[in-house]
């Protein structure tokens, strides 16, 4: 019996969580300001939540929204004669750079920064920051994948494993883990690492907008928006926002309304 794309998705990201989960109690990078048990329950929490969110906002997801359109002959790429294999890896590229350009959006739109906030008031960094996200976010980029799906005409392989491949980077390049330096360098030739992502999360305005990249680190390095090291060392760099800082912002309730919220440092 053939396993369907949901199935197969929630299956890649458990084991994706399950082994980063492990690597951060083995090769820990940092010591974690808050409890884990605390920090989890939140955020696995908003993560359900978000997926139920999804059910009820769209009759069908993006890999179905492929197979539509894919159907129905929409969209670039089932306009040019190419063959299968050049249009698999010309979507995942255009699909990734897609999602560079969204995340700088998410920064430098007011409202939309309002959104992504959540993710970045988190004062840890851990495999759960990585599906530490506001409902409407991720309404918002679901519809926007699904757009651009269609517009491209994007295989439905090609969706799928961009969408597999998306949550596992997630997972991974929040993960709380040591790398060897070495094994660090060599692989930000190919995928965004943890020390890479981690900058983005620092409480420096000129480090938060750096390393936008999710997956392919070379966006970042191609519109000049890479930084290799953090100001202060990984250990000791402050992660989150000067805002929002209190243990009582970990609240499902809190997460949910801080959008909506004016934080302190933005009072006159």
């Amino acid at each position: 019996m053939p396993v369907d794309d949901e199935s197969l998705r929630l299956a890649c990201f458990l084991g994706v969580f399950i082994l980063i989960a492990a690597s951060e109690v083995l090769v820990p990078r940092r010591v974690l300001a808050a409890r884990k048990i605390r920090r989890w329950f939140t955020h696995l929490t908003l993560s359900a939540l978000n997926t139920i969110l999804l059910r009820f906002s769209f009759p069908f997801l993006v890999v179905a929204a492929a197979a539509y359109a894919e159907q129905q002959q929409w969209g670039l790429f089932n306009a040019l004669p190419l063959p299968d294999w050049l249009t698999i890896i010309a979507s995942l590229l255009v699909l990734d750079l897609a999602i560079y350009l969204q995340h700088i959006a998410f920064h430098h739109v007011p409202f939309l920064w309002r959104l992504h906030r959540v993710h970045h008031t988190d004062t840890d960094f851990d495999v759960t920051t990585g599906i530490r996200f506001h409902p409407l976010e991720i309404v918002l980029s679901m519809a926007f994948k699904m757009v651009l799906v269609v517009l491209l005409g994007a295989p439905v392989i090609a969706v799928l494993l961009f969408e597999i491949i998306l949550s596992s980077s997630s997972l991974f390049n929040h993960g709380n883990i040591r790398l060897p330096a070495k094994l660090d360098a060599l692989l930000r030739y190919i995928i965004v690492t943890p020390d890479m992502h981690r900058i983005h999360h620092s409480i420096y305005d000129e480090e938060t907008n750096s390393n936008f990249s999710f997956n392919l680190p070379w966006w970042d390095k191609l519109f000049g928006t890479y930084r290799a090291q953090p100001r202060n060392s990984h250990e000791q760099m402050i992660i989150g926002q000067d805002c929002f800082r209190e243990i009582r912002e970990l609240r499902l309730d809190q997460l949910l309304i801080q959008p909506f919220r004016t934080p302190p440092a933005d009072v006159d």
